[in-house]
């Protein structure tokens, strides 16, 4: 599978610890384009949820469903930040419009203070 920045995936996030997000879900990838295609095994993730409350929290960015592919609206959590194996990758669901792509960016350079 070919993995692209701003590709949306469903992804294997394991065993539920704690508050981290866990089992089957959608994750956006944001890793450079150089980085997927590379050897390394791993990419560089966040975790989209489908809990549309949560476009209210500073940063987090709304995922209509007609423009991503995913079967409903849903929310990229811009602090939910995962390393995953490429093997964790189960299939594409869709692929991130260009400008949310970039409020995407955005929100990641507000979050970390970047």
């Amino acid at each position: 599978m070919v993995i692209d920045r701003g590709g949306i995936y469903w992804a294997n996030l394991g065993a539920p610890v704690g508050s981290r997000p866990a089992k089957r879900r959608p994750v956006v990838v944001i890793s450079a384009q150089t980085y997927n295609q590379s050897r390394l095994a791993t990419v560089v993730a966040l975790v989209i949820t489908s809990n549309t409350e949560m476009a209210a929290m500073p940063s987090n960015v709304f995922l209509p469903a007609a423009a991503t592919g995913l079967p409903r609206d849903s929310v990229v959590n811009v602090t939910a930040i995962v390393t995953l194996n490429k093997a964790d990758l189960i299939e594409q669901a869709g692929l991130t419009p260009l400008a949310l792509l970039r409020d995407i960016d955005r929100g990641l350079t507000s979050s970390l203070d970047l």
